[in-house]
């Protein structure tokens, strides 16, 4: 006989209530910011107001979020200013906020990128500057006596790792095939 019943609880409320888990206040409170900020902007969208929103996360670090300006709305708080007359400059003021901020990030991406082209200059220039061949191709009929005697040293050097792991090797597997036997 089988059974008809659901497979899952569905959807259910979570009960609001603080968040023990440091790791996941953070992750949280990344993922939910994004939607405050959303429905501070219908809010504004819908009734016409300014709105200034400050919070701090769980790591102390501040995030605030002001239409049409944090600025303009800060100043108007403490200024006791009117808010002005016309709703298309609120708007206004929100796009070049937005543009003010596009624009710093565009330049800080742009300082960014020529950093990064200036340092692959210099390691151009360095790179050039050396000389391309690495020890073990150089023609030894250009080396000196010390340099001969280095070489000759890396050379042995090598040949005695080779010689090390290849013992190594060759004990292991006459082991294993004495475990087999």
């Amino acid at each position: 006989m089988a059974t008809s019943g659901k497979k899952t609880r569905g959807q259910q409320k979570i009960e609001m209530k603080l968040i023990e888990k440091e790791d996941e206040k953070l992750i949280t409170f990344s993922k939910r910011r994004s939607g405050i900020y959303k429905k501070i902007c219908e809010l504004t969208t819908l009734c016409g107001t300014d709105i200034l929103f400050l919070c701090f996360s769980p790591a102390g670090k501040p995030f605030s979020f002001g239409v049409p300006s944090i600025d303009s709305v800060a100043n108007r708080l403490f200024n006791n200013n009117t808010p002005p007359p016309n709703n298309n400059t609120h708007l206004e003021a929100h796009q070049k906020e937005r543009i003010n901020q596009i624009t710093q990030y565009y330049n800080e991406a742009s300082m960014q990128v020529d950093a990064a082209k200036d340092t692959q200059k210099i390691l151009a220039q360095q790179a050039s500057g050396r000389d391309t061949n690495l020890w073990w191709e150089t023609p030894i009929e250009q080396l000196n006596q010390q340099e001969l005697e280095e070489l000759e040293s890396r050379y042995t050097n090598h040949i005695n790792k080779l010689y090390d792991t290849l013992s190594k090797k060759v004990a292991a597997t006459s082991n294993a095939n004495e475990n087999l036997l």
